[in-house]
């Protein structure tokens, strides 16, 4: 016991030290969240459709949501329903049981709406492509705006992805 003792007090603190909240990162923020607000005008909601994926874009997209990118304090928010969304992050390649059901949420999402394929599979229909049970990339089933390549592709890419879908919006 003494021993383990005397190793902590020789060793010490071995942890990194928080990262700073630098004034930069503030600034950026704020103004990603006016860029936000001055296009839409209101927070962007997103419907999240997962089309056939393995759920590994599943879960970076899940990272968003963590207290490190803090995707709500932007002012972007995930809804339930494609009736509340102005954007649908859609994943996977389309399988052939989602494809109507990938139309139908497509359909019922209001205008002006946006389409972010994130992955491989969502952007290009990755290893499965088009087939028997595969629609391919969502692009074959539904018009996509902007396109996240990546397998699975980390959280600060979708993230570019998402904001430049609203910045084409305004161009």
């Amino acid at each position: 016991m003494w021993h383990i003792l005397k190793q902590i007090v020789r060793t010490g603190i071995v942890t990194e030290p928080a990262p700073g909240v630098e004034e930069t990162a503030q600034a950026s923020v704020q103004r990603i969240h006016q860029d936000i607000l001055d296009i839409l005008g209101q927070a962007l909601t997103i419907r999240v459709v997962d089309a056939g994926s393995c759920n590994g874009c599943e879960l970076e997209i899940n990272a968003l949501g963590n207290p490190y990118y803090n995707i709500e304090g932007l002012g972007i928010k995930f809804v339930a329903s494609p009736r509340h969304a102005d954007m649908l992050l859609v994943t996977g390649p389309v399988s052939r049981n989602m494809e109507e059901a990938l139309r139908r949420t497509y359909d019922a999402t209001p205008e002006p709406r946006l389409v972010v394929a994130v992955g491989d599979c969502g952007a290009t229909g990755g290893i499965f492509g088009e087939s028997y049970a595969s629609c391919g990339r969502v692009a074959n089933v539904i018009p996509v705006d902007v396109t996240v390549p990546g397998c699975p592709p980390p959280p600060l890419e979708i993230l570019r992805g998402i904001l430049g879908a609203v910045r084409r919006t305004s161009a």
